[in-house]
This record gives C-alpha cells, structure tokens and sequence, in this order.
C-alpha cells in the first residue's frame, strides 16, 4: 500500500483541519484570514469592500437629498442644496466616489449650508481612508509574500544512503536557482513515523529530528551552489540498526525544511519536500554538478537529481561500526610489538 504523504514533494502539507468550531477566532485575526485567502476570494473582498463602502455613504447622500428636498428643487436656482448638481442616487453614487478616492471633478460640491452633510463627509473621509489603509495593506502583504520564492529552492527526489569517511550517512541535495542568495539559510529534517510507545499510546505520526549538523553548524548554509545536507547514522540516529533489506520493507517519510531571508525584501521564506521510504536509494551517490570554468564556476543543473551507483555495505550502521572495531582489534593483537623484536 502506498504510504500517503504528509508533506507533499512541493511543500503542501497535507493535513486538513475538520470540525472547527471556535470558527470565531478566525475573525479575531481577520487580516491574517484575508492575507491567507485564495487570490480569487481576496480580489473579492477587496472590490466588494469598496463598492459596499461608496454604496452605502451614496445611499446616506441620496438620503440626506431627499430629506431636505433638494430632489424637489432641481430647477429652482434660489434653492441652496446640500450637494450641487446632486439629482438622484446614480449623481449621489459618483459623489461617494469621488468624496472617497478624493478625485474631486469640480461638477458635485457640498455647500457650506448642510452641517449634516460636513459631517458625513468627515465621516466618510475617516472611515475610506481606514477602508484604503487596510485592504491596500493586505493586498500589499499577500503580494509581497515570500512563497513564490520558495519555488525557486529544489531539492533533489531522492534521497541517498553510502558511506562518507567510512560512515553510513543519508544525505540529500539542495540548491537555489536565482542569483540573488538566501540570507542566513538553515536546514532541518524530521523523521515522520507511526510509533507505539511502552504503555501501548499509539502515535500516527510521531517526529523524530535527523541531526544534519546543528552541534556543529553545519545547518547554517552558505546556498550559492548545491549543498549535499547530509545525516550522520549513528547511535543517536533513528536508522542506527536499519540495514538495507529492512529499509526496503520500511514505511516512513523524511520532511526536509530550508528556511531563510529573501535578500531582495528581508522576508522569512521556507521550503519544504520529503521523501518516502522508496525514495530513499541504498548505495547511490549523487553525480557533480559543479566544474571550474574561465573565471567563474558553472554549476549544471541538468544533472541535479542524478545519482550514481557506489559500493556500500548493506549492513546497518551498528553492524558496519561493530565490524570496523573487530577488525582494528583484529589488527591490534596481530602485529607484533616492536618491543618483543631482537
């Protein structure tokens, strides 16, 4: 059976939440629920904002019109009206607009003798600039989001386990196309795994951190080129006693998190991939991509994902450590002591 994702290969998490009820709490935070709307319902909301506002404060002129019967004294030249050249709700409606956009035309004009109406303009001025101020803000927000950025971070689709100074490691591949960089780029790994623990709690997906060099900071990246992120399988790895025939019966998904400042704006940015137990190829390595030009390095991304085929043991890490010490004691005891030499 295929094991179903947690993360997809893009970054979307596949988790769904059902049965909110507190639904309120998302009205509480309602600019971050907008910013996190689809493009097509937040262009919604930003038009319907507007034209709801300029809707009702055209009503409230109509109204106001219609109150004091400038609407009955049209023709009269005598009449001070509240708005000149106000004859309806569709003149009302371009007087909203225009008090609200502040574009002025000169053709509509409040009169100095319609206190009512100075202060819904006040109010109105108020109110559009706080209408402006928070749906440009939000449109500025969710433009100006680092997401996009994250799309031009890959990682490699398969992750690769063979020996690196004589020790099994799992190691994977990140890169970065564009050329302006990643600023303070870090890299962490999770192991996302069903677990039962000693009083019988069954966990679904419990997580477990791959150490890729946090001790000694080889997390912080410098992402100019390909990085190779490699984890060290050692005792205090959960793939300690995995040999190669019981990672291929295994079921598990490593999540990969690169995390970030875009150096164009200053925003956190994150990515995300994982791999699947089959995603993980024992005894490969992956291929160079990097060669020494002219006066500069050329880094060949046709051959990104490729791996290449290298002798390792099919051992687990346990048995291959355990194997090494008995040969050096082997060794050891096996040449002779200079000191028992005539």
């Amino acid at each position: 059976r295929k094991r179903q994702r947690y993360v997809e290969k893009d970054g979307k998490c596949n988790v769904q939440h059902g049965n909110v009820r507190e639904t309120y709490r998302y009205l509480t935070d309602i600019f971050t629920t907008l910013v996190d709307l689809k493009w097509r319902f937040s262009l919604l909301v930003f038009i319907l904002a507007y034209a709801v506002t300029w809707l009702f404060f055209g009503l409230i002129w109509w109204f106001i019109a219609y109150c004091r019967g400038d609407l009955d004294h049209l023709e009269d030249h005598a009449w001070t009206p509240c708005v000149n050249n106000l004859n309806g709700f569709v003149s009302a409606f371009l007087f909203s607009i225009e008090t609200e956009t502040t574009i002025g035309y000169g053709h509509r004009v409040i009169t100095d003798k319609c206190p009512e109406g100075i202060v819904l303009l006040l109010l109105q001025a108020i109110l559009g600039s706080m209408v402006n101020a928070f749906m440009v803000g939000c449109m500025f927000v969710k433009i100006s989001q680092p997401n996009k950025r994250a799309e031009t971070l890959v990682f490699s689709s398969h992750a690769v386990v063979s020996l690196r100074d004589d020790r099994l490691c799992l190691m994977f591949r990140v890169g970065d196309l564009r050329d302006s960089h990643i600023v303070e780029a870090s890299i962490r790994a999770k192991l996302i795994k069903s677990k039962q623990t000693q009083e019988g709690e069954f966990i679904p997906l419990d997580q477990t951190d791959l150490s890729v060099g946090f001790d000694t900071g080889d997390d912080r990246l410098f992402l100019v080129s390909p990085l190779i992120i490699s984890h060290e399988i050692d005792e205090r790895s959960p793939f300690w006693d995995v040999s190669r025939h019981q990672l291929e019966k295994d079921d598990f998904e490593i999540v990969v998190i690169l995390e970030g400042m875009v150096e164009a704006t200053g925003m956190t940015c994150q990515a995300r991939s994982s791999y699947l137990a089959d995603e993980v190829l024992w005894g490969h390595r992956f291929a160079p991509l990097l060669s020494l030009e002219e006066g500069f390095y050329e880094v060949d991304y046709g051959g990104f994902h490729e791996t290449v085929p290298v002798p390792t043991p099919a051992c687990s890490a346990r048995q291959l450590v355990a194997a090494a010490a008995r040969r050096d004691a082997h060794l050891y005891w096996s040449i002779p002591s200079r000191l028992d030499q005539p």
